[in-house]
């Protein structure tokens, strides 16, 4: 049975090799490379934290009873990250292979510790809260995710 900590990390990975694309593309000063990249790179993070607050956490927090927590943590980490996002537009828009690739270095941290927390914590939560639901509730997820 498909669990959603290894449906979610499978899709962290996916992220992490769109990610070192991007990132590689303006190391090399390749900035319309670089650009689409990037951009491949945004849209997989969106579709993955679409997939979580509008489907997993919402569940998760229904069956536990509480909307504060690891949750909330989570969401307040992915403003986070899409704040980085914008910042690491300019940098692209600008051509500052400088300003993006420390960026980039933040990012990396700030995911880093980010899909440590899920995998090591919330999604072996989720998995066990949700047990027989996992299946419908991975479903949901990809469903989201497929119409962005």
């Amino acid at each position: 049975m498909e669990t959603i900590a290894h449906t979610l990390s499978h899709d962290h990975s996916r992220c992490d090799q769109l990610f070192a694309k991007a990132e590689e593309s303006v190391a090399k000063n390749d900035w319309e490379r670089a650009t689409t990249n990037f951009a491949n790179f945004k849209a997989a993070m969106e579709r993955h934290f679409t997939m979580e607050e509008e489907v997993l956490f919402p569940t998760v927090e229904k069956r536990i009873g509480q909307q504060i927590g690891p949750t909330q943590v989570m969401r307040m980490e992915h403003q986070q990250m899409r704040q980085v996002f914008s910042d690491m537009e300019e940098s692209l828009t600008q051509q500052d292979s400088d300003e993006y690739l420390g960026l980039s270095e933040t990012l990396l941290m700030l995911m880093q510790q980010h899909n440590g927390k899920e995998e090591h914590m919330l999604y072996p939560l989720s998995d066990r809260v949700l047990q027989h639901d996992a299946p419908t509730v991975i479903q949901e997820m990809q469903q989201k995710g497929d119409q962005l």
